[in-house]
């Protein structure tokens, strides 16, 4: 049982002992208002005293019977504190069972959905650091890929001008050629 239900009802029973103590000195009052009313007269006859004795019988009886009735009705509702408090107390349980029920369906389904999203994040990373490297290396060949076509196309135009000049030294050359043919053919006819 909780600490504060326990103390609940300890604080109960020392109630009970407290209106049972204040009654009981209650009690004893009259007697000795009786006592001193007694000894103040002095002279009080015997059917007086008798009187007083029945009076004093009656308002014992009376108290005690209104003692009971008192506490009946603490007990009564003391009984029905605890009940409430332990009907209370059994719906906390269940409330409190049924959220930690609650609470491991609900780790249940975060647990799988974060392993597959760190798993995602990890395979992401490494594609990252892939693309990374691919994107350097691409970086790279582009690089030589231009260098390269520059480099092509420079050999490209030496070797149009080389095919020029050869043109032009062929033509000149046949030039050369024919003009001395004809020199030489010219010189045998004479």
């Amino acid at each position: 049982m909780p600490k504060f239900i326990s103390s609940l009802l300890s604080n109960n029973k020392e109630e009970e002992e407290m209106m049972m103590n204040p009654t009981s000195s209650d009690q004893s009052q009259p007697e000795a208002q009786q006592l001193v009313l007694g000894h103040n007269s002095g002279s009080l006859s015997f059917s007086s005293n008798m009187s007083l004795d029945d009076d004093h019988e009656e308002m014992s009886r009376s108290a005690l019977s209104t003692f009971k009735a008192k506490e009946e009705e603490i007990q009564r509702r003391r009984l029905e504190v605890r009940d409430r408090v332990l009907s209370h107390l059994g719906r906390v349980e269940l409330e409190t069972r049924r959220l930690s029920t609650i609470h491991q369906e609900l780790e249940a389904l975060a647990d799988p959905m974060r392993k597959d999203v760190s798993s995602v994040r990890k395979k992401i990373d490494l594609v990252n650091k892939e693309i990374k490297a691919l994107g350097q290396s691409c970086q790279k060949k582009e690089r030589e890929y231009k260098e390269a076509v520059e480099a092509f196309n420079e050999k490209n135009k030496e070797k149009v001008q080389l095919i020029s000049k050869l043109m032009e030294l062929v033509s000149e050359s046949e030039k050369l050629r024919m003009k001395k043919l004809e020199e030489l053919s010219k010189n045998l006819e004479i």
